[in-house]
């Protein structure tokens, strides 16, 4: 229960640092990648209690959602490295319910929010062009990640 919590919380604040400043830091995603790789080949089993083997296939199936994204350029490196250590700390399922819950509430947001709330809507638009320079202006993935996990959380465990 407490390592859900830490993952949790590691989501919460990638999200943050994700809309601040549209990247997420290597320090975030391969550290948390690096510390759930030990613990997984040190105890035998991922932070949120499955195997070895369920949290490598979690990471093969992280791979296999997130690169053809990253290719098209509808999710960055990042992304894919956030998910790959979520696979490592968690299982398929967790990562499945997190990536769909993720999916669903980006749907939900793009389509709701602007009738709801429609100067929010464009003062994100606005928002997202002047956050930082470079980057780039598609909405961020990891809070939607960050709530697509929590729901997963609820919802299994």
């Amino acid at each position: 229960m407490i390592y859900g919590a830490v993952v949790l919380v590691w989501l919460g604040v990638c999200a943050v640092q994700d809309v601040r400043q549209r990247l997420l830091a290597n320090r975030l995603t391969l550290g948390a990648a690096l510390l759930a790789l030990i613990h997984l080949l040190w105890t035998g089993h991922t932070w949120l209690g499955a195997t070895a083997g369920e949290g490598m296939w979690a990471f093969f199936l992280a791979l296999l959602l997130t690169l053809p994204g990253y290719a098209l350029g509808r999710l960055g490196a990042g992304d894919v490295k956030l998910l790959s250590a979520l696979a490592l700390a968690s299982n398929a399922d967790y990562l499945l319910g997190a990536f769909i819950g993720a999916a669903v509430v980006n749907l939900l947001w793009l389509l709701v929010m602007p009738k709801l709330w429609p100067p929010m809507s464009q003062g994100l638009k606005n928002a997202l062009g002047h956050l930082a320079p470079g980057p780039s202006k598609k909405l961020p993935f990891a809070p939607f990640l960050l709530v697509g996990f929590a729901l997963a959380w609820f919802w299994i465990g």
